[in-house]
């Protein structure tokens, strides 16, 4: 549905707009909150990201945008600084460069996994092209039945869809899979994954990340012990952020009279 565009679009209005979709309520220590900048502030543009880091912001800015939604945080912890506790000397230079740009910057986390479906899972299958595939989405983890092929094909499809430089997997590469558990962002640990693995849910998990004395280590024995199973570590943020680009795409839709961008960062890691 069309936000009316009679009066100033304000940062409130984008916010509220945000969290209407919830399917549940938002946690009682939620992230979700402006960082930084002015709830009544009329907003010029709409950039989401999902990490607002300040060439995201620098870029966003120089753009006319004057509205950051980010998935992860400002200030490199998922919980933001509790007020007795002293502000770093890098998170204290990113803030007051932020701040002299006049920028707003709301963390949009919680509310867009509380999405029916998660919204960040649902930008994944999208951007993976197996939509038409999903046979059941639950909070945690969509199980999706793909047309058979070897785990080698699969992580190879999977790169080249979201144009990955590389990703890791556990198992035999030549190994058929087609039932498949998609889990984003940190859901990869053992408690998530190993009863899907375990009831026969997924042959297959494709996650963000996790302990990797967990997951990656249960997948290592199932295979030696006879139970075949694959597992592709896609990394954290490459598994979220097709989700706030399809965030990206929705927002355009509710508010045309406005810009609306999603903007990424260079991967964090490097392969050498």
């Amino acid at each position: 549905m069309d936000i009316s565009h009679r009066e100033p679009v304000t940062v409130r209005t984008v916010i509220d707009s945000l969290l209407r979709p919830l399917a549940s309520p938002l946690p009682e220590n939620t992230s979700d909150r402006l960082l930084i900048g002015d709830l009544d502030a009329p907003v010029t543009g709409i950039v989401t990201a999902f990490m607002p880091t300040l060439s995201v912001i620098e870029r966003a800015a120089e753009s006319g945008a004057n509205l950051v939604i980010g998935h992860e945080g400002l200030f490199f912890s998922h919980h933001e600084r509790k007020e007795e506790v002293p502000e770093g000397r890098i998170a204290a230079l990113k803030r007051q460069k932020i701040e002299a740009l006049g920028m707003n910057v709301f963390r949009f986390h919680d509310g867009l996994h509380r999405y029916a479906p998660d919204g960040v899972t649902e930008g994944l299958i999208r951007a993976l092209g197996w939509t038409s595939h999903v046979r059941e989405q639950r909070p945690e983890a969509a199980l999706l039945t793909l047309p058979e092929a070897s785990l080698e094909e699969i992580a190879a499809e999977i790169k080249q869809r979201l144009g990955l430089a590389s990703l890791r997997i556990v198992g035999d590469p030549a190994m058929r899979c087609s039932r498949t558990g998609v889990l984003v962002g940190y859901r990869g640990g053992g408690e998530a994954v190993i009863p899907l693995l375990e009831r026969g849910d997924a042959d297959l998990i494709v996650c963000g990340e996790g302990p990797e004395w967990e997951t990656p280590e249960y997948v290592r024995e199932a295979n030696r012990l006879g139970r075949p199973c694959g597992l592709i570590v896609l990394g954290h943020a490459e598994s979220e952020v097709p989700g706030m680009q399809l965030l990206a795409e929705r927002l355009a839709e509710q508010f045309p009279g406005l810009p609306v961008s999603h903007l990424r960062e260079n991967a964090i890691f490097r392969t050498l």
